[in-house]
């Protein structure tokens, strides 16, 4: 098929000859149990797992790739968010096969040639015929609910795997029942699983939690991704369960089966002489790859997008997966709406790629007419924190995690209804988290909500007719855990739920890993800003960070080394409270000599768009704090260069520049355009 299989696995950190090793299920099934995975001496069946490529969708033509089949040569893709299947040759070239679905998302080739579609926002099984038939296998269109029976009336609840069984039969992962079902003879029966939870056994007593991707392995043994348990679970044809791998901790951890730990399974594919392959969170990872039994990551577990060597190669929520005839590993990257493959490094994205992916603010603020999160839609609201300022407290003596900021916070009342503000389909499986926290949340492909009662009142009732689907603990009748299927539609305007005792809802702006600045991505009807910022102080180090005495204008500073520049300062919005502040858009600073500009202003500090979590401590030094302190201290590292591209430690060095007398001026900068500065002299003397 598409590129040429080298025989090694091979990283920076370790080099290994593959061998599939039929011990590997041996420790939790039993020998007799592992005929699946036989060593096999033919290493035609190596895969080339050394990079990462892009294969398709780098100019859009993805809205969100689930589903993942190969078939003579073709790559076959589900797009959730479109609604559509899709065919993609070895150029990379998408062809558009079928539309009008309800965000369809696991798909496999039956022996007819059909393809099955886990059709999940309609609740039905679907098949495509070569000759473009269509038809509902299973399920009742748009219905939700549970019961076997004849195929024609039988219910499911957002199914989202599918996989085809030697026989014939249809498994399908009944994600939000969190069951196995299998369709056979026009007919629906429950193979495995029960309620939700977990527990290995015969197949009425086993339980799941959000089951997602399917395989199916020889003698009719069906692997399961079990999401929410974080394992990987077997069922064998009688329907009993036991577990492969996965020790429960949801984690991104490599280790034996037993010890190894999974974070939230999605997909499953297996290779070659029983290969195992799963996407697990923001990872690909594998089972079968060296001569004992043992899970390792294939590729970096820090979520974002890189092409290249694979162990650092990154990926945003992959989703499917599929093996083609040659070894090549296809994955549907969902949020970053790509098709990729182990197999490169030919055909790697580009900086420029990435960028064209990536919509501008001004093409999201234009996706939706502007609202806020509460009704009236256009009463304008207080601004109560931007997209980059650091959450937590960065004093020495803290010693805790700190962060960035990732969204919009709007102010509101305990209590009052918050309501969405672009209309959107769920496609995240687990769009819901931190349930029964102050961070509860629910995230949109485009859009994420946090810090609100989800689909219920601040009495903790639930709204009727809500789409959230509730666990209520039955001593307390709270919730204990919220979900909201993938392919739920929301409206503008429809409500989420209440804001909790933060009295704030926190909007996050942009797909997941590419979250924008919420005040430039949205149309907040009234918001405007004609107050410049404030720059409280500007202190000056040394390379290392020993502080420099600044005198008074009338006196000189005396330079003649890399220097680093801290600027306090913060922002403020029209009609928020004078106690209010907020982070800046952006900051840099320029220098003069004798009056004369060195070049135009650096800006150095950027946050139109999110940056990576780790370049916190190069935007901010050590004092910052806001969020969760009683005040508020933002201590910007000027010098250093931080956007959503990148971050490194930088300075001015005062020993490149002549003698004389300079001024340097540094710029703080909002989103409006308002922007204050502030002037330090100094003197190079060397």
């Amino acid at each position: 098929m598409f590129f040429k299989i080298n025989l090694n696995l091979k990283s920076g950190r370790k080099t290994a000859n593959l061998f599939v090793v039929g011990s590997v299920c041996a420790v939790l099934l039993g020998s007799s149990s592992c005929s699946f995975l036989t060593k096999r001496g033919d290493r035609d069946f190596a895969f080339h797992l050394e990079a990462v490529g892009t294969l398709a969708g780098k100019h859009r033509e993805i809205g969100e790739p689930y589903g993942i089949a190969v078939k003579q040569g073709q790559v076959y893709v589900s797009d959730g968010e479109r609604g559509k299947i899709m065919k993609i040759d070895a150029a990379g070239t998408v062809t558009e096969l079928f539309s009008d679905l309800s965000t369809p998302s696991a798909i496999a080739f039956d022996a007819d040639g059909r393809l099955i579609v886990a059709d999940t926002g309609s609740n039905t099984i679907k098949a495509f015929g070569e000759d473009g038939s269509v038809s509902v296998i299973a399920g009742v269109q748009g219905r939700r609910g549970f019961q076997d029976g004849e195929a024609s009336a039988a219910l499911f609840n957002g199914p989202i795997g599918v996989a085809v069984a030697a026989d014939g039969a249809i498994v399908v992962a009944d994600t939000y029942n969190d069951r196995v079902r299998i369709i056979r003879d026009g007919k629906v029966s429950t193979l495995a699983g029960s309620t939700k939870g977990f527990a290995d056994g015969a197949a009425t007593v086993a339980r799941f939690d959000t089951p997602l991707g399917l395989a199916v392995l020889p003698e009719n043994r069906i692997l399961v991704a079990d999401s929410g348990n974080g394992r990987i679970r077997v069922i064998d044809p009688e329907g009993a369960v036991s577990t492969l791998a996965g020790s429960g901790e949801l984690d991104v951890v490599d280790g034996t089966l037993a010890s190894a730990a999974f974070y939230r399974p999605s997909a499953i594919a297996v290779g070659p002489g029983g290969t195992l392959f799963i996407t697990d969170g923001n990872a690909v990872r594998g089972i079968g790859l060296r001569s004992f039994p043992f899970v390792e990551t294939i590729s970096s577990v820090r979520r974002g997008l890189a092409d290249g060597p694979a162990f650092s190669a990154r990926f945003e929520r992959p989703s499917g997966l599929a093996v083609a005839d040659n070894g090549t590993l296809i994955v549907a990257d969902s949020e970053n709406q790509l098709v990729r493959f182990f197999g490169g490094p030919s055909r790697p994205i580009t900086a420029a790629q990435v960028a064209e992916l990536r919509y501008s603010a001004d093409e999201f603020r234009a996706l939706a007419p502007g609202r806020w999160p509460f009704d009236p839609p256009l009463a304008k609201r207080e601004i109560a924190g931007t997209l980059g300022e650091i959450r937590g407290d960065l004093r020495p003596q803290n010693g805790k995690r700190v962060w960035f900021h990732n969204g919009l916070d709007i102010a509101g009342g305990y209590g009052e209804t918050v309501r969405f503000v672009r209309s959107e389909s769920v496609l995240d499986p687990h769009a819901v988290e931190n349930v029964g926290t102050p961070r509860e949340l629910v995230r949109l492909p485009t859009m994420g909500y946090i810090h609100i009662r989800l689909g219920r009142d601040s009495g903790d009732r639930f709204f009727n007719d809500t789409p959230f689907q509730a666990v209520v603990d039955a001593a307390t009748r709270k919730p204990i855990d919220i979900r909201v299927p993938r392919g739920t539609r929301f409206n503008a305007g429809d409500p989420i739920g209440t804001l909790n005792a933060l009295n704030h809802v926190h909007l996050i702006a942009g797909r997941t890993g590419a979250e924008i600045n919420a005040l430039a991505a949205l149309d907040l009807p009234g918001v405007s800003d004609g107050i410049a910022p404030v720059i409280e102080g500007v202190r000056l180090f040394d390379a290392e960070w020993g502080e420099i005495e600044t005198g008074s204008a009338a006196k000189r500073n005396i330079l003649n080394g890399p220097t680093r520049v801290v600027v306090r300062a913060y922002d403020r919005v029209d009609g928020n409270s004078e106690r209010r502040r907020l982070g800046l858009y952006r900051l840099g600073y320029q220098l003069f000599k004798d009056g004369t500009p060195l070049g135009q202003p650096e800006w150095t500090i950027s946050f139109d768009r999110m940056p990576a979590n780790e370049a916190v401590k190069f935007v901010y030094a050590s004092g910052s704090r806001s969020g969760y302190t009683p005040d508020t201290v933002f201590d910007y590292i000027v010098t250093n260069r931080v956007n959503a591209d990148g971050f490194r430690v930088d300075r001015f060095d005062a020993a490149k520049l002549e003698n004389g007398l300079y001024t340097l001026r540094v710029f703080a900068a909002d989103y409006f355009g308002n922007t204050a500065q502030k002037d330090i002299n100094f003197e190079v003397k060397k």
